[in-house]
This record gives structure tokens, C-alpha cells and sequence, in this order.
């Protein structure tokens, strides 16, 4: 994996997860159910956990849905996925927070937004009230600032200092500004009032991507927080993903960011998980952590007129996919193995042999073979319309050679260090 050098933070502990300092970057995500629905938030919190999300948000927005945040946390451990449940709070959240105390001794973290909690009215007497039952439970806070929600009376404020100024900055430059300050003044009051810098994790959230990268730049550069990164409201599809991905990725190879989640807008009753699995390939792709085995495969041109590479690559994609929760469990680094599906001989026998295993097929009019490369070497040449079931057959053989060996050798460790 990348020796990216990250910033220095304190680490912070979320239940069981641990973000900044020096553990890995955390994909999280967030339910889009009701949450007052416990069956089905449990549904769907697992499902996010079970694709890779380590921390789990869920709305928390009236009595109902504080109400069923014990219920949703003691489901998912009866059925073993303990995974930490972040509360969202906006506009009410210091009501429901001291309304229900079982809510907020359940939720591993609280998510507050600074704009939606009248920051700077009133002796910012709701944001002082959160914070408390933050502190009084030794619970951590997000403060999640986001440009479609800022706090109204520091932009206008900022947008009038800016304006008496000889050489006044461009409207998106100060807000840009005002998003950084927010964030930043924010975390100095829930300090003021009992949290620790290491209970306190910020995210300033824009839609889009250079403002995203100029928000984060300036706030890397002025504090030792953790940072939640993400491109709020990315969108649907591939403009999500591609957003995201540029988003993301120059903060991260800049060592900027220690959890992060890519707000994906599914399909009308489509996966929800889509945008978990899209946050692990952004930091697996970036050499950051490795979650599944990577499948190499060429795009195919004049010389691959059939689709057989395309469908074999697919095949081999879903089945380390569906394979991986039982690979993960008995074979570790499983998820470090590199396998390529080649279309030609062009460059086929190269991505081959750079792989842990690869396949070489045949592409149009060249001889119906198919050589097969472990770790640099041929290992053999296939043949007819076994293709699949022979490689998958020299896939696992693979697997249980190469990393059940490791596990064996761990297991053998650990009983050697039990009985010295």
C-alpha cells in the first residue's frame, strides 16, 4: 500500500473505530430509511456495514426516530453487526438529545450542524446543550458545515467586512472563507464547553469539486482535526462517482482526510451499498487500503471482436466479490491479490505476469488458447469451453496455497506465544 504521509491528528475513537492519527482512512456512509422504522433501518444499516461501511449515520429528526436509536443499536448486535450508529441532527437535536437520554447513550457519535442549530443566537444555547450531552456521555462530534445550510448571520457579516475592503474578494472566495470559519469556530466553542480536540471531528461540505478542494487545503492547513471528507449532494450515477472521485482523490493523495463517504444519489429502489463500494475502490485505486482482490482487464478494441474476455471478466469480478466475506475471514491479505483478464496477445502476456494470476485469451483470429500466468510465470495454457470453471478451479487453488498458508503460519504463532 501508498506511504502516503497524512497529517497529524489526534485519534479519535468511535466505539470500536479508531480515526486520524495514524489508523486508516474509514468509509462511512448513511441510511436513507426512516429511521423510526427500527426492522427496516436495521435492514439497511447492516446491509451498508456487511458492503464495508465502518460507521453508519442515520437521521435523527423527531421523537419517533430518537426513540428507536436503542432498538436499532441492540438489533444489529443481536444479529452481530455491531458496527457504530452516528446520529444526523438538525434544528432540534439539543430537545431530542435531552429528551431521550437512551438515545443519546446509544449513538457512538453526533453528527451537528452549526447552520441548522442557532450558532451565534441566543448565547448559542442549542449547540451548547449538545455538546454537553456529548460530553457528559464521552461521546465524539462531527461539526458538519455545509454551504447549503452555513450559518447566515457570519456570511453576512463576512460578505460586509469584504465589501468595505480597497480590493474586495470574489463572492465565492468569501464564502469559501466563511465555510472554513464556521467549521473552525465551531470546534473552538464545543471546546470552550467540555469536548476535547480528540472528540471533536470537522467536515465542510460543498458540491462541488474545486470548491471542495479549496475548503479542505485551507482547513488542513489551519487546524489538527480530523477531517470528514466528502462531496456533498455528488449526484446519481456516473457523475457521482466521477465527482467524488475527483474530489476526493487529490485531498487524499495530499494526506488530507481520515474518514471518508461518497454521497451517492441511488436509483429509485436501487442499492444504497453502490456508494460504500465506491468509496473502498477511490482508496484502493489511490493505494491507500485494499478491501477485495483488484481484477485487471483490458477494454477491448479491433483485435477482442468477440465479448468471451469481457464475460470472464465480469464472472471473476463477481465471484472474488461474492467470495471475499469468506476469503476475509479465513485468508488474510487475500484482499492485497492482483488478477488480470486479458483479451489479446498484445499485452496480455504482460498485465499477466504482473499479476498474482492472469489469464491471456485469445483474441480474433490468434490461436484458441489461453495461457495462464501465477505470480510471473506461465503456469499453464487452457483450452476449450471450460475456460471459467478450469481458471476459477486455479483461482481458489491459488488462495487456499497462498494466503491459507499465512493463516496457518498466524494461527500457529499465536498457539506458540499462548503456551511460552
Amino acid at each position: 500500500m501508498s506511504q502516503i504521509q497524512r497529517r497529524t491528528t489526534p485519534a479519535v475513537h468511535i466505539g470500536q473505530v479508531r480515526l486520524g492519527s495514524d489508523a486508516p482512512v474509514v468509509v462511512q456512509s448513511m441510511t436513507n430509511t426512516d429511521t423510526a422504522d427500527i426492522a427496516g433501518t436495521i435492514k439497511q444499516v447492516a446491509a451498508l456495514a456487511r458492503a464495508g461501511s465502518e460507521l453508519v449515520r442515520v437521521t435523527v429528526n423527531n421523537d419517533a426516530a430518537a426513540q428507536a436509536v436503542p432498538h436499532i443499536v441492540e438489533g444489529l448486535e443481536k444479529i452481530g453487526v455491531p458496527v457504530p450508529v452516528i446520529g444526523d441532527f438538525h434544528y432540534n437535536g439539543h430537545l431530542l438529545l435531552k429528551k431521550y437520554p437512551a438515545c443519546a447513550r446509544s449513538l457512538a457519535k453526533y453528527r451537528i450542524n452549526p447552520g441548522n442549530v442557532s450558532i451565534g443566537k441566543k448565547d448559542d444555547d442549542n449547540f451548547r446543550t449538545m455538546v454537553e450531552v456529548a460530553v457528559e456521555n464521552q461521546r465524539p462530534v462531527r461539526i458538519g458545515v455545509n454551504w447549503g445550510s452555513l450559518d447566515q448571520q457570519l456570511l453576512t457579516r463576512m460578505m460586509d467586512e469584504n465589501s468595505r475592503l480597497a480590493e474586495p474578494l470574489d463572492a465565492r472566495e468569501v464564502t469559501m472563507e466563511a465555510m472554513v470559519v464556521s467549521a473552525l469556530n465551531s470546534a473552538a466553542i464545543a471546546e470552550k464547553y467540555g469536548l476535547r480536540s480528540d472528540q471533536i471531528i470537522i467536515s465542510a461540505k460543498v458540491s462541488g469539486v474545486q470548491d471542495l478542494l479549496d475548503v479542505y487545503r485551507s482547513l488542513a492547513s489551519r487546524c489538527s482535526y480530523v477531517l470528514h471528507l466528502g462531496l456533498t449532494e455528488a449526484g446519481m450515477g456516473m457523475k457521482g462517482i466521477v465527482a467524488s472521485s475527483a474530489a476526493l482523490a487529490p485531498l487524499l493523495t495530499q494526506g488530507i482526510g481520515d474518514t471518508i463517504r461518497v454521497s451517492l444519489t441511488p436509483a429509485p429502489n436501487g442499492d444504497r451499498t453502490e456508494e460504500v463500494l465506491v468509496a473502498q475502490q477511490i482508496l484502493q485505486s489511490l493505494g491507500i487500503r485494499s478491501f477485495t482482490p483488484q481484477v485487471t482487464a483490458c477494454p477491448g478494441c479491433g483485435r477482442t471482436t468477440s465479448t468471451f474476455f469481457q464475460e470472464l471478466a465480469e464472472q471473476i469480478q463477481s465471484y472474488v466479490r461474492s467470495s471475499m466475506p469468506a476469503w476475509k475471514e479465513r485468508y488474510p491479505g487475500v484482499e492485497e491479490m492482483k488478477l488480470a483478464v486479458m483479451g489479446c496477445v498484445v499485452n496480455g502476456p504482460g498485465e499477466s505476469k504482473h499479476a498474482n494470476i492472469g489469464i491471456s485469451l485469445p483474441g480474433t483470429f490468434e490461436e484458441p488458447k489461453a495461457p495462464v500466468f501465477v505470480d510471473g510465470r506461465l503456469m499453464t495454457t487452457l483450452r476449450g469451453d471450460h475456460i471459467v470453471q478450469e481458471f476459477i478451479g486455479i483461482l481458489d487453488e491459488y488462495v487456499e496455497t497462498r494466503y491459507g498458508a499465512a493463516a496457518t503460519s498466524a494461527a500457529n504463532k499465536a498457539e506458540f506465544a499462548t503456551k511460552a
